[in-house]
């Protein structure tokens, strides 16, 4: 009898007379708060995002970007400043994408309770990899897009798409606990809140 043999059987003995599971409540959180805008720009900042409000979209581009901007095929095109290189991603190459100096993206839902932003790879959102290559993703959430918590996000959430869930810049940090940004992702993260009927 193999190690990895005898660690089962006395797993399967010590599991022998307990009770079967019982059925996983479904029915939790159903009735969601009003989400709190405030909440999200807290949240956010706190991981180190930069959140820009009232500003039209194109002008905070713009200023934030002075090289390649990659967007995805079905991004607004009133967000695109006419003073910005502009690539939409149709398949872009992931050489080419490490090598650009931003990309704009909307949002599927943004979570005010965890400072969350989720892509789901709609056309405004497009392919996961354009949102982690490049060093500065800047990210457009509508206020009807933001949610009070998590149970509301997902319930508003297809889950068979590739959802992208975004909590800040890139970071990490090690034994000592020294956070170093731009790992696993952008270094620099901007969020543009739009104005209701924006």
């Amino acid at each position: 009898m193999s190690a990895r043999d005898e660690v089962l059987r006395r797993v399967r003995a010590a599991l022998e007379d307990s009770p079967a599971p019982g059925p996983v409540p479904r029915a939790y959180r159903r009735e969601f708060p009003p989400a709190d805008l405030t909440l999200l720009v807290e949240r956010l900042v706190d991981y180190r995002a930069v959140v820009h409000r009232g500003d039209p979209v194109a002008d905070v581009v713009a200023e934030l970007v002075t090289g390649t901007l990659v967007v995805p095929p079905g991004i607004d095109p009133d967000w695109l400043p006419s003073t910005v290189d502009v690539r939409r991603d149709d398949g872009l190459p992931a050489g080419l994408l490490a090598t650009v100096d931003a990309v704009l993206t909307a949002a599927a839902v943004a979570i005010a309770e965890t400072g969350t932003i989720v892509l789901d790879g709609s056309p405004d959102q497009g392919r996961r990899i354009i949102s982690l290559l490049p060093d500065l993703h800047v990210c457009v959430v509508r206020p009807e897009q933001v949610v009070a918590s998590v149970p509301e996000a997902l319930a508003r959430l297809d889950p068979r798409r590739p959802l992208t869930w975004i909590s800040g810049p890139s970071a990490t940090s090690d034994i000592e606990l020294n956070r170093v940004e731009g790992v696993h992702g952008p270094r620099n993260l901007h969020v543009i809140l739009l104005e209701a009927g924006a």
